[in-house]
C-alpha cells in the first residue's frame, strides 16, 4: 500500500458568507481551538454553548443548522457539532424530575428487487412497534426503562437532523409540563424505494421516547448484543414485500446529534461493502486480483463540494473498472474516511490498495463521466491546485 495522505477536497464557505449570528459562533470556537489555556478555551466554549442553547431555546433550527453549514473549516464544522451533541445531552441532565428523553435507533436497510427492471415503494410505516419496543423492553435496553415508546415511522435524516432539534426538544419539554403519558413521538415516516438493479442502501431511524428519571442516562450502555438480531428479524418480516429482498442493520440507539453521526457513516460504509463485495468477485472471476486506488476530488454536485473515490481495476481489462463515491461530512476527518476504505480493502485481501495524492477534478475530460483513476493510467495525473 502507498502511504501518501490524502488532502482535503472539501470547499469551505468564506468566512462572510455566513450570518451574523452564525459568524459569532464561528469565532467563538476558534477562539477556543486556538486557544492558549484550558480557562481561555472554557471560557470561549461557554460563550458557543450559550448562544446554542439560545438558538435551541427559540426554536431557531433554521440558524443552527446554518451556522453548521457555514463553518468556513473543518476544525470549526466539528467543534460545533461536538457542542451541539453537548447541549442536547447537558438540556436532559439539567431535568430535576421525570423528563422524556428522545433517542434514534439507526438502521441500515439493504434492499434488492428480483428483477433489473421496476421499481418498488415500500411504506416508511412500521405495522407494529410495540412488538419491536417489547423486543428491547425485555432485552433491559434503555438502561432498563420500561416506560418508553418507538414511533411508529421509519425516519429519514431530515426528521432528526439538526434543524429539527429545537423543535423534538421543545416538545418533549411540553410534554413534561403536562406530566403525559408517554407517547410515540410524531415523525414522518420516509417511504424505502427499491430500484431494478443492484442492491439499494437506505439509512432510516426508528425513534424512541423514553421516560426518564433525574440524574439517570438511559443511553449510557446498549444491549444490542441481546435483542439485535432479533429486532433485524422483526423488522425484515413487518416490512416484507414480494418481490424485495430485504436485510435490517439496526445500531445501538443514541441522543439525535449522535444518531445522524453515526447513521450516515455506517450507511457508508455498508454501501462500500456491498460496491466492494460485487466489484471484486467480478473481477477476480474475469481477470485476476485487482488494483484499487483511492482518491480525492472536488464535486460540485455533493453538498461539502469534496468526496473520495474508490476504483477498482485491473490492467488485464481496464474497462471492467469499478468505482465508490465516498462521502465526507463537515465533521468529519479526511483521514478517518479513508481509513475506512483502505481497512475494508484490507478485510477483502486487496493486496494492491494505491493512495493517488492531490485533490483531483470531478469529471473526466474525455469521457464526461465523473474521473476515476485506473491501474493502467500515467502516475502523475494533472490535478486542481
Amino acid at each position: 500500500m502507498h502511504d501518501a495522505e490524502l488532502p482535503d477536497p472539501r470547499v469551505w464557505p468564506a468566512a462572510d458568507a455566513a450570518t451574523p449570528i452564525a459568524q459569532h459562533l464561528h469565532t467563538a470556537a476558534l477562539e477556543a481551538i486556538d486557544a492558549a489555556t484550558r480557562n481561555d478555551a472554557a471560557v470561549a466554549d461557554a460563550e458557543t454553548t450559550a448562544i446554542i442553547e439560545r438558538l435551541v431555546a427559540t426554536e431557531d433550527g433554521v440558524g443552527l443548522a446554518e451556522a453548521l453549514a457555514t463553518a468556513p473549516s473543518f476544525a470549526i464544522a466539528r467543534h460545533l457539532w461536538r457542542l451541539v451533541a453537548l447541549v442536547e445531552q447537558r438540556d436532559a441532565q439539567r431535568a430535576t424530575a421525570l423528563r422524556t428523553t428522545l433517542a434514534a435507533i439507526p438502521v441500515v436497510f439493504v434492499a434488492a428487487l428480483d428483477s433489473r427492471d421496476g421499481s418498488v415503494k415500500l411504506p416508511g410505516v412500521l405495522p407494529d412497534a410495540p412488538a419491536l419496543a417489547a423486543l428491547l423492553r425485555d432485552a433491559g435496553e434503555f438502561g432498563g426503562a420500561q416506560a418508553f415508546a418507538l414511533a411508529p415511522a421509519l425516519a429519514g435524516v431530515d426528521a432528526i437532523d439538526v434543524a429539527t432539534l429545537p423543535g423534538h426538544i421543545h416538545r418533549m419539554t411540553l410534554a413534561e409540563q403536562a406530566v403525559a403519558a408517554i407517547a410515540p413521538v410524531d415523525i414522518e415516516p420516509k417511504p424505502i424505494i427499491v430500484d431494478g438493479g443492484n442492491e439499494c442502501i437506505h439509512l432510516r431511524f426508528i425513534v424512541a421516547a423514553v421516560l426518564t428519571a433525574p440524574g439517570t442516562n438511559p443511553l449510557r450502555t446498549s444491549t444490542i448484543s441481546v435483542w439485535g438480531i432479533g429486532f433485524a428479524q422483526a423488522l425484515a418480516r413487518q416490512l416484507q414485500t414480494p418481490r424485495v429482498s430485504l436485510l435490517a442493520l439496526p445500531r445501538p440507539p443514541q441522543r439525535l446529534v449522535t444518531a445522524v453521526q453515526a447513521g450516515r457513516a455506517i450507511q457508508r460504509e455498508v454501501s462500500a461493502q456491498v460496491f466492494a463485495s460485487n466489484a471484486i468477485r467480478k473481477l477476480r472471476a474475469s481477470v485476476g486480483e485487482p488494483t484499487a486506488i483511492i482518491s480525492a476530488h472536488r464535486s460540485a454536485d455533493t453538498r461539502e463540494g469534496g468526496e473520495l473515490r474508490m476504483s477498482l481495476s485491473s490492467a488485464f481489462a481496464p474497462r471492467e473498472a469499478e468505482g465508490f463515491r465516498c462521502p465526507i461530512y463537515a465533521y468529519e476527518s479526511v483521514q478517518d474516511v479513508a481509513a475506512m476504505l483502505t481497512g475494508l480493502l484490507r478485510d477483502c485481501r486487496v493486496d494492491d490498495v494505491r493512495v493517488r495524492a492531490g485533490v483531483h477534478a470531478d469529471i473526466d475530460s474525455i469521457t464526461g463521466a465523473p474521473l476515476l483513476f485506473k491501474e493502467t493510467e500515467a502516475p502523475s495525473p494533472s490535478r486542481l491546485q
